[in-house]
């Protein structure tokens, strides 16, 4: 077998190994949390305005190009840093980020909006 096929090969074996599970579960998490922080933000945005908005950019960005494009971005954008951060193996980076995203963006909405 050709070492590249060994490469992949190895590579298929790591992907059941137990210890990935984690690994993929803290990816699975900091994905979930931007999807429910953009649905969370876009209904707040859409009830109060975008003054309701807490991130200074992110609300400037929403003046400039519509509260859509600009969440649909912002989320797009931190979903690929989160892509990056799982292919580097940064899991504990991935997870504070994913309680930092939680505690500041999610519950946050939620007590609000509900």
């Amino acid at each position: 077998m050709e070492p590249r096929a060994q490469a992949y090969a190895a590579r298929i074996e790591d992907a059941h190994d137990p210890r990935m599970l984690g690994h993929q579960l803290v990816f699975a998490a900091f994905l979930l949390t931007q999807v429910l922080d953009g649905i969370l933000t876009y209904m707040g945005v859409s009830i109060f305005g975008i003054a309701a908005e807490g991130n200074p950019i992110l609300a400037w960005l929403m003046t400039s190009y519509g509260h859509e494009v600009a969440l649909f971005g912002a989320k797009v954008v931190a979903a690929m840093c989160g892509v990056a951060l799982y292919a580097l193996a940064v899991d504990r980076l991935l997870a504070a980020l994913t309680l930092v995203y939680i505690g500041a963006a999610l519950v946050p909405w939620t007590l609000v909006l509900f």
